[in-house]
Order: C-alpha cells, then sequence, then structure tokens
C-alpha cells in the first residue's frame, strides 16, 4: 500500500483537485460540469478556502505528489428545494457540516484514501466547534457509493421511495469524531 499524504489544499493543489473533481463528475456521474451543481470545482478556493469553518483536503500520490483525491466540507445544509424539507430542517445551515467532493482516481481507489479523508474531515468538524452534525448526500447510480456510505453513516432519507418525481438521492449523517 503506497503512504499517501493527505493535508489542507493550498493554492498550488487547486488545478490538481479541480482536475479530479471534474473528471469525477464527467467519468463517474455522467452529467459533466453543471454550474448549479458544480460552482465549487471551479472556484473552490471561494468555496474552501476562504471561508471560516471550511475546508478542502487533498491526497497526494507518494511518487509523484500528484493530486489523487479530494474531500470537501462547508457549513452549508442542503437547501429545500431541490432537497426534501424535512432534510433540510434537520440540517441547517450554520450547524451542519457538509461533506462535499470525496473523490478518489480511480487507480487510486479500494486503497482507504476516501476513509481516510472522511476521518480527517469529520475531525476538522469537532475541532471547528458549532457543527452540530455532519451530512452527506450521494448518488445511489455512483458505482460503490451507496455502500461506501452506508459503511460509514447512518441513511436518514432515501429519495427513491418518494412519490413522483423523486431523484434517488440518498441522505446520511456521518457520526461525529469518526
Amino acid at each position: 500500500m503506497r503512504d499517501y499524504s493527505i493535508r489542507a489544499a493550498g493554492p498550488d493543489d487547486l488545478d490538481g483537485a479541480r482536475a479530479v473533481m471534474l473528471d469525477t463528475v464527467y467519468r463517474d456521474f455522467g452529467s459533466g460540469y453543471v454550474p448549479r451543481w458544480h460552482g465549487d470545482i471551479i472556484d473552490p478556493a471561494t468555496a474552501y478556502l476562504v471561508p471560516e469553518r471550511h475546508t478542502l483536503l487533498v491526497a497526494l500520490d507518494p511518487h509523484s505528489g500528484e493530486v489523487v483525491a479530494t474531500g470537501a466540507l462547508d457549513s452549508r445544509g442542503p437547501a429545500h428545494p431541490p432537497n426534501p424539507r424535512h432534510v433540510a430542517e434537520r440540517y441547517p445551515s450554520g450547524r451542519t457540516a457538509q461533506l462535499r467532493r470525496v473523490y478518489v482516481r480511480p487507480e487510486h481507489r479500494r486503497r482507504g484514501l476516501a476513509r481516510r479523508l472522511v476521518a480527517e474531515l469529520t475531525e476538522f468538524a469537532v475541532a471547528e466547534g458549532g457543527y452540530r452534525s455532519v451530512y452527506l448526500h450521494t448518488d445511489p447510480a455512483v458505482p460503490g457509493a451507496e455502500a461506501f456510505w452506508r459503511s460509514l453513516g447512518k441513511l436518514v432519507h432515501d429519495e427513491r421511495e418518494d412519490p413522483e418525481g423523486a431523484s434517488g438521492v440518498l441522505h446520511f449523517e456521518i457520526p461525529m469524531g469518526r
């Protein structure tokens, strides 16, 4: 197993992080870049480096130094719409640490990177204070996503069970300090 390093992203890491994120939304999600969903990908500094209580982590390949994985956290809870009202009310902005962009390049998967990123992000949320929960949503159509998040947290809402027009998104809570 390679000895990847994980650190808070700095300005020199942003191009590599952006490349991992864009590759993921095109390859794994099939949606490509959608401005209303992915604006933080284009400007990760404004989304994660500038605001207090936000962070962007990167994992670096020990041989090349290349960014091979990302994980971010911000203080914005899920908005309604598009998320169900009861989910947005349960996870209000300011008190919710939302995990975002936990992405690993395919050739670096199954080595514990995503799990390590999530652990460091939840530790960040605890250290920052003021957060009462860690939340995320995921698309179960992405291979491995549902099983991975179920192994780390509690499913709080499955939109596949909603009548009429559900997007199929899964909403999870991750234990604090995991």
